[in-house]
């Protein structure tokens, strides 16, 4: 029985350490750093109701375009624009999306006549 049980006692150390010299010396986890700019389109439309919301929340629109910047955009506004009428026409997201999306565009004097069905003028969201 002290003969397993050593056994086994050796094997878990043995196996131990060669995990451990595996994963940390030998093939190590290599750090991956990607842009916002290179996510996939509906992870970017993730980033922008976000920033949507927190613009609705705080009325910071310096802050909104700065955090925009980061998805590398030659116009950030028409971008918003864009991805806002896209968002409307494939019918993507949910209304409360949306009216965030609008509200972020109409700050940037970007309304079109597709954005204006969702414009919130009572403040109350359903």
């Amino acid at each position: 029985m002290r003969r397993a049980l050593r056994s086994l006692l050796l094997g878990l150390i043995i196996g131990t350490v060669i995990g451990l010299y595996l994963g940390w010396v030998e093939y190590p986890q290599r750090p991956y750093r990607s842009d916002i700019s290179e996510l996939a389109q509906s992870y970017r439309d993730d980033y922008l109701v976000m920033i949507a919301a927190g613009y609705s929340a705080d009325g910071d629109l310096s802050g909104a375009l700065a955090r925009l910047g980061y998805l590398d955009v030659d116009d950030i506004a028409v971008y918003v624009q864009r991805q806002t009428e896209r968002v409307i026409s494939t019918a993507a997201r949910d209304i409360r999306d949306i009216r965030l999306l609008v509200a972020l565009a109409g700050a940037m004097r970007r309304l079109t006549p597709v954005m204006e069905p969702f414009l919130d003028l009572s403040g109350d969201q359903p």
